[in-house]
């Protein structure tokens, strides 16, 4: 008898897969801007540890996916994971948005 509370695997595709290319979509770009760029509103310590915990997620992100791909997609990522890497890509928009808000004033 199967537990009805598991996501099914085709759901975990449908949905983790995406997803995790959302999170390496945007740890890229964020790494990019933080390494390419100076942000006159960060001092360079803020923005040396915020590159540092892109990198982190980065790691973490690319086991998490090497995981899931080994196990053909069968398993799901624990909200505890994911929850961190979202506050992590919506604090690094925030940043990306202020940094090019300061270039079109």
């Amino acid at each position: 008898m199967s537990d009805s509370n598991l996501p099914g695997p085709e759901l975990l595709k449908t949905v983790l897969d995406p997803l995790l290319e959302d999170f390496q979509h945007w740890f890229t770009r964020s790494r990019h801007l933080l390494e390419t760029e100076e942000l006159s509103f960060m001092s360079h310590q803020e923005q040396s540890d915020l590159l540092l915990r892109v990198k982190q997620a980065q790691d973490e992100l690319s086991t998490a996916k090497m995981l899931f791909n080994a196990t053909d997609k069968q398993v799901g990522i624990d909200m505890a994971t994911l929850m961190p890497w979202h506050e992590l890509v919506t604090e690094c928009w925030n940043v990306a948005m202020r940094f090019r808000q300061g270039r079109e004033v």
